[in-house]
């Protein structure tokens, strides 16, 4: 079956995968749907790692702006288009309450709420032949995905307002440098790599990981002592666990 999202479980790694290659995988309401559905459906299966990528020349263009457009202009499907507004944002939520460690694998063009959404994402690689570009004030529409908090927080307020008010196109190499990607590779390197590190990511231990990626994403909004009794939380329930005892005394034994 030709599915416009294909999602696949092998081991503890999931595999979630945009697959509208002859339309630059443009998002609509269906695919958004489709990759919420996916995304529960990782996290159900308890996938320590998720992989993200995309079919075609293109990682996504972005909104499917043809169909936005048809929706904007037919008062009869008013419903409609607030419902794919707000989707967007249900898919971040998604991504975010998944508990796994999530890849971003950038190819080709990544546009607007198609690169947006990925912010929710743990980690991006990029191949040298990704194009980011956040064209939303120039068209006069406005930023999803709580884009307005992640970006600013990943890249610095100052180049979150460049890279938001210009809409400038940026380079893999540049998208490296300023930290909105965390590595790039060749184009026909990029399976590889992602195959890679998911398989390092599911070599850890699960529930550190977790927490790791819970308290990061959380944690910047709480106070410092807060924090601290969150953690302390975190070190005694990890410390307690038979898997930790397993793998430390494999340390130290490997030390002695």
């Amino acid at each position: 079956m030709n599915d416009i999202v294909l999602y696949e479980n092998e081991g503890k790694i999931g595999k979630i995968t945009l697959n509208k290659p002859e339309q630059r995988n443009t998002i609509d309401l269906q695919v958004l749907k489709r990759l919420i559905a996916a995304y529960k459906e990782s996290a159900k299966n308890e996938d320590v790692c998720v992989v993200y990528s995309a079919n075609g020349k293109h990682f996504t263009v972005g909104a499917d702006l043809k169909y936005g457009y048809a929706l904007l202009t037919d008062k009869m499907r008013l419903a409609e288009a607030v419902e794919y507004l707000e989707t967007w944002q249900i898919l971040t939520r998604a991504m975010l309450a998944h508990p796994g460690i999530i890849i971003a694998g950038l190819h080709g063009w990544v546009i607007g709420g198609g690169f947006e959404h990925t912010l929710a994402c743990d980690l991006r690689i990029a191949a040298t032949d990704t194009r980011i570009m956040l064209p939303e004030v120039g068209i006069g529409l406005f930023f999803s995905n709580a884009s307005t908090k992640f970006l600013p927080r990943i890249i610095g307020e100052a180049r979150a307002k460049e890279l938001m008010i210009l809409g400038n196109e940026i380079s893999a190499e540049e998208a490296l440098r300023i930290g909105l990607v965390t590595q790039i590779c060749k184009p026909e390197g990029l399976k590889r790599i992602i195959k890679k590190t998911a398989n390092m990511i599911v070599s850890k231990d699960h529930l550190a990981l977790k927490y790791t990626k819970e308290f990061i994403n959380e944690n910047q909004d709480l106070s410092i002592e807060s924090v601290l009794a969150r953690e302390s939380i975190a070190m005694i329930t990890t410390g307690q666990s038979e898997e930790l005892k397993k793998r430390l005394g494999r340390f130290v034994k490997e030390k002695h």
